[in-house]
């Protein structure tokens, strides 16, 4: 209920800001946004503000709480507004960040910027936040936060107890005591739950979870994602590959992981970035989308081609050109189901070597199914239309064709593309519409040709 009250009151405060707004009434609105407003609040609204509203906003947001607000934002747009700022100001927003907020922060910036910003913060914050930078950003290292708090095997519960009400807090997110040895090579875990209802005189030892695996620093940050996911974690240590403890992965990093590479295949199914602004300038949206359409392009001058050798054809009959779009319609849509299945199952580790003989067998007879069945009907309806039962087998033999060319090359085109490091998510449905429009043509033209001839 108290939930419910507080997402209806920050409704509200944001009706009331939109309408301050719209009056002209800044002083208002600078209330509104320092006192009734959470950062993610703050950070939403200026997302869905156009940039001369947006830089307004911005400006009347307090400056203890512009690191917060960062955090918050997508990349496009956090780093405008780092971009405006010196090295100075940078370091007095980030005073209070976790180092591996800091870390993606500062990716954002030039060398020389992060090198200024890294000399004014003392030596142990320094340390920590290069430690994280020097791992790629998509890894379990680059996703990690090296506040982290260690305890040894061999001592007591209530001297763990004793040690832990001698820290102002906790790190955020701390489920568990990271358990090492003198050489700080992890042995396990040590869940606060358990511990609070142990005895007191029990060592860490007796108490520990030793069948915890750590996450190697190097694994990607999808497959991090995937083990938070399929072990409900809340957070998880991190090490190298000596088995030495570098830090903890908490489930707020692993949340935007899941949200990026949801918006990442999103996105890229019409050739966007991720962290498109809804409301960037004319020109920068315009240079964005223009090379994927230049390429979309392309690919229809490939269509357009293959069309182009049968214009003898189509010009004795006419009817093709009417139905051609059909078959090429219906093998892009199968193709794209099969597309979008193979990477998701791809995404969340479903598909590999051992089963992927079994899918590809799947998708095939479920094609040949499909094809049957659409080509009766499509078939049926040209002949009603065209009184010719010439063409009614001719573009169901062609639709049969295309269908089962779709599926197959929707199950192998992800997995090929996968082995070539390249994104199937962005390249995949290109390639696979150019794919079942040059198969749908070709089929239907070349069955027409031999037929007609």
């Amino acid at each position: 209920m108290t939930d419910i009250l507080e997402k209806s009151q920050a409704r509200q405060r944001l009706r009331s800001l939109s309408e301050a707004l719209d009056s002209g009434a800044l002083k208002q609105v600078a209330r509104i946004l320092n006192g009734g407003l959470s950062p993610s609040d703050i950070a939403h609204l200026l997302e869905s503000s156009p940039p001369r509203q947006r830089a307004l906003l911005w400006n009347l947001v307090d400056k203890q709480l512009e690191g917060e607000v960062l955090q918050y934002l997508g990349d496009d747009i956090r780093a405008y507004f780092l971009s405006q700022l010196n090295a100075q100001e940078l370091a007095d927003i980030i005073e209070d960040f976790e180092s591996d907020d800091l870390a993606d922060l500062l990716q954002q910036l030039p060398d020389t910027v992060i090198q200024e910003v890294l000399d004014t913060m003392d030596e142990q914050d320094r340390q920590r936040v290069e430690e994280v930078l020097s791992y790629p950003e998509d890894t379990a290292g680059g996703l990690m936060n090296t506040d982290t708090i260690t305890v040894r095997p061999d001592i007591s519960i209530d001297v763990v107890l004793r040690y832990l009400r001698r820290h102002r807090s906790l790190p955020p997110m701390t489920d568990s005591l990271i358990v090492v040895s003198r050489r700080d090579e992890f042995i396990g875990m040590l869940s606060i739950t358990r511990m609070l209802v142990s005895n007191p005189a029990s060592t860490v030892r007796e108490v520990m979870d030793t069948d915890i695996e750590p996450i190697p620093v190097t694994l990607s940050d999808t497959k991090v994602a995937t083990l938070f996911e399929r072990y409900d974690l809340i957070s998880a240590p991190v090490v190298g590959d000596d088995n030495k403890l570098l830090g903890r992965i908490t489930i707020d990093d692993v949340v935007d992981v899941i949200r990026e590479d949801a918006d990442h295949s999103l996105m890229s199914m019409a050739g966007l970035d991720e962290d498109e602004d809804t409301f960037a300038p004319v020109m920068k949206t315009t240079r964005r989308r223009a090379v994927w359409l230049g390429i979309n392009l392309i690919t229809a001058f490939t269509a357009s081609a293959v069309i182009g050798l049968f214009e003898e054809t189509i010009a004795k009959v006419v009817a093709l050109a009417v139905l051609m779009p059909i078959v090429a319609s219906m093998g892009g849509i199968a193709g794209s189901q099969t597309l979008t299945l193979v990477i998701r199952g791809m995404a969340v580790g479903q598909i590999s070597g051992a089963n992927v003989g079994w899918l590809l067998n799947r998708e095939f007879l479920s094609s040949v199914l499909n094809g049957l069945l659409w080509a009766l009907v499509v078939a049926a309806a040209a002949i009603a239309w065209f009184q010719d039962w010439l063409i009614g087998a001719v573009i169901a033999a062609a639709l049969i064709i295309n269908l089962v060319a779709a599926a197959l090359v929707g199950t192998v085109l992800p997995m090929f593309l996968k082995s070539r490091n390249i994104d199937p998510a962005l390249a995949g449905s290109v390639i696979l519409t150019t794919v079942t429009d040059v198969v749908g043509f070709m089929a239907f033209l070349g069955l027409a040709t031999i037929f007609y001839a």
